[in-house]
This record gives structure tokens, sequence and C-alpha cells, in this order.
């Protein structure tokens, strides 16, 4: 579990194949403290270290998740948004973030202000239905709080600290961002019943007075 807090910016080393998977080694700041087996988020993507020697770290993703992240397009020299799992003891600063991208959204603008910037994002339709405004979004990493909602796209506000201290900075319009949705109301609508088909936008079924009574409310 992570909390969409970025520790600090890392660069992608070297993209490589190993049989089906394929092989990040990533240079991190934090590379010295890092054992085989910790869990890193690597711009919102849960990954497991491998291998580390002082300076970088290396990780494997399988094909699902280079289908569903824009890790399928990244390459080498490419800077990356690091946090390591919360600890059990840890305070919980941003929101619950597994690690677990939905997919990919694409970057509409960053309207800079005199110091923060308004970020607008377009959303695969799939997964609108689960981001709301003053809801929290994770984007490549970062707990962001949605601002507006308008159809497929969504906006947030992103303040001058995370602007200088992650990779949000640098975006533009055209960019692909990794998403992650809000974990929770994914097992609400699971619940109740409501999950939509795979692949649709469409809700299964529909929330009435009568489903709810069956559920005890």
């Amino acid at each position: 579990m992570f909390t969409g807090l970025v520790e600090a910016v890392g660069t992608i080393v070297s993209v490589s194949r190993r049989g089906d998977v394929t092989v990040f080694r990533v240079g991190s700041p934090f590379a010295g403290e890092l054992k085989h087996g910790e869990s890193v988020a690597v711009s919102g993507v849960c990954t497991t270290v491998t291998e580390c020697d002082g300076v970088s770290f290396a990780v494997e993703l399988t094909g699902e998740t280079m289908s569903v992240s824009r890790f399928s397009f990244v390459t080498a020299g490419e800077r990356v948004n690091l946090e390591r799992a919360l600890p059990a003891d840890g305070r919980l600063d941003g929101h619950f973030v597994a690690g677990h991208v939905d997919g990919t959204a694409l970057v509409m603008s960053l309207r800079r202000g005199r110091h923060a910037a308004e970020l607008w994002l377009n959303l695969p339709p799939e997964l609108t239905r689960y981001v709301v405004r003053k809801g929290s979004l994770c984007v490549d990493g970062v707990s962001l709080t949605v601002a507006a909602v308008e159809g497929n796209a969504c906006s947030a506000a992103v303040i001058p600290e995370t602007l200088a201290r992650t990779t949000l900075g640098t975006l533009a319009a055209g960019k692909r961002v990794n998403v992650e949705t809000d974990l929770i109301a994914r097992y609400v609508e699971k619940l109740m019943g409501l999950e939509a088909p795979r692949g649709s936008s469409e809700a299964s079924g529909t929330l009435t007075r009568e489903k709810l009574a069956q559920m005890g409310w």
C-alpha cells in the first residue's frame, strides 16, 4: 500500500526483456536502502525489487502491467516518481494507493498560474465513473484531489511543491500518465452488484429502493 506522496524522482537507466517480462533498472537516491523483495511504486505502478546495487534497482513488469500502463513506451533516460511502501505504523498523508494502475489518461493541458498549476486530463470512459469532484486520483504515483469533472475530462490543482518535486511539473498536452482511481469505490460497486462489464463504462445494474431493501437498508 502506498500514499501517493512521492519520496524522490528517479531515472530509468535501462529497459530490457527477460523471457516474458520487461526489466526496468531505475536509478534512485534511496537505492542503497532497498532490499530484495521490497515494494516500490514507480510512477504509480507497484513493483517488486529484484536486484539492487546501491545506486539503482531492477524491477520486472508483466505483459498485463505493460498493456494498462504507459510503461509500454517508457525509454532509458525518462524520469519517474518513486515511493516506498507505507509501513504499518506510518502516517497516511495522501490517500490509499494500491499501485494497481487502471489505465492511462491523456494530458489535455497544464495551465500554470503565478505559483500553482491546473492539470486537465482526458480519462478512458470506463474510468470516469470512479472519479468525483473532491475525490482522490493517483496520477503517475502522485495523490491529487479532483477539482472538476466534465464528461470524460477532469482537473486537479497542482501545488508548487508537487510541481517542483515530481515529474508532474514537466507534463504537457499530448503526454500520457498512469492513473489509479479510488479503490474503495470499486469495492462498494462490486458489493452492491453494480459492477460494469469489462470494457464497458455502463453499470450492470441500477440501484433501486428494492435492491437497497434486499441488502438490509
